[in-house]
């Protein structure tokens, strides 16, 4: 039994709700909170100046009885409950907002909230679906108007020195993060998934530079922290948005140890660094936002996403993946089949867990993992 750290309290209490804490007292010093939604946004733009990023969640949600009245029952139920969150207030705190139309679901959820809130700032920022000269140039040219549009409706510095500062910010911040999820690699890792993805979505949720003392507390205390050794199985989880840590401690309560992820919201590729050696800072991030977002929008990078997932399983030593899609999610639908079967020829074990995106049907979740461990000879 590991010893429980102290400094996760304070993640799970930051997750409570999208205004935490942190939130709070970086608006109460003048600070822009964005909300953000995608990926494909880069944090480093939203860092700049006085700005700070807020990854869009719903944890907790209890229904989404109110966002029913306007998104259709097959729209996937992560569009629903930010719609539900939306609706009743719980996103007011936000000073703007940035989606971004990768996929239809997400689009019809922005359509709605542009014409039913009408928040102050409101941006979409558009992105393509292949990775070549053309559409590099092309997002190069998106992230500069939504930086255009920050500086002129909230009077902040985007200049190339600011932008430049902000992306040194980010990479301080995910090299930290990284060096704990590096952690996960040992035979006997000093954290759980559970644990992990805490701390991930908490600092998502929160000002980097405010979050980042609690995280670097957790550093200290994993360092004099024994290591894990009652598990069954490594487990790796790829997938879409997982925003609920609940979804990895039933994986773990059955014998597994998740110690990688591949999904929107995880920490690979999600915390790369910025490769900061061009003049254009703009084009720097438009060439992260290719590198990091492996998202099947992306047409013609099966291939990469499949090799990124094996390079991971041999990396962290995973004995299986456990593919979580969330319900009618189309871009996750489609390449899960290609995905399933073609891992499964490298001989790699796969769990494709269909999920909605509020935690449900833990009895069958629970059955479906224990068998799956099992299946492996675990």
């Amino acid at each position: 039994m590991v010893t429980p750290c102290k400094t996760m309290k304070v993640f799970e209490e930051l997750l409570e709700s999208p205004k935490n804490r942190l939130v709070e007292q970086a608006a109460r010093d003048g600070r822009i909170p964005i909300g953000y939604s995608c990926s494909f946004v880069p944090e480093a733009l939203l860092m700049a100046d006085k700005l700070f990023p807020v990854r869009l969640h719903a944890t907790g949600v209890a229904g989404t009885e109110i966002a029913d009245n306007y998104l259709s029952s097959f729209v996937c139920s992560y569009a629903r409950s930010l719609m539900e969150f939306s609706m009743d207030g719980r996103f007011d705190f936000l000073r703007g907002e940035v989606f971004v139309p990768s996929c239809n679901h997400m689009q019809r959820l922005y359509d709605n909230i542009q014409y039913l809130k009408k928040s102050d700032f409101n941006y979409i920022l558009d992105v393509p679906r292949k990775v070549n000269k053309d559409t590099l140039d092309w997002t190069t040219e998106e992230l500069k108007n939504l930086a255009d549009k920050l500086a002129a409706h909230f009077n902040v510095d985007m200049s190339d020195a600011s932008l430049k500062k902000a992306m040194n910010q980010w990479n301080d911040f995910a090299s930290v993060v990284q060096s704990i999820g590096a952690l996960r690699k040992r035979q006997h890792p000093p954290i759980t998934g559970t644990e992990f993805h805490q701390m991930v979505m908490a600092a998502l949720a929160s000002p980097k530079d405010l979050i980042l003392p609690f995280i670097l507390n957790l550093k200290k205390e994993l360092d004099e922290r024994e290591g894990i050794k009652k598990y069954r199985a490594r487990l790796m989880v790829v997938g879409g948005h997982l925003h609920d840590p609940d979804f990895i401690k039933i994986i773990e309560s059955q014998g597994g140890l998740v110690v990688a992820d591949r999904f929107c919201t995880g920490t690979i590729p999600g915390f790369e660094t910025i490769n900061i050696n061009g003049a254009d800072p703009y084009k720097t991030m438009a060439e992260y936002v290719f590198k990091k977002t492996v998202c099947p929008r992306m047409m013609e990078e099966f291939d990469r996403r499949l090799n990124i997932i094996i390079e991971i399983v041999k990396e962290y030593k995973v004995d299986g993946v456990v593919l979580e899609i969330i319900k009618f999610c189309d871009l996750w639908g489609v390449d899960s089949m290609p995905l399933v079967a073609a891992l499964r020829e490298k001989g790699i074990p796969v769990l494709k867990l269909e999920r909605e995106y509020r935690l449900g049907a833990e009895g069958q979740l629970r059955t479906r993992v224990q068998a799956f461990i099992e299946s492996m000879g675990k």
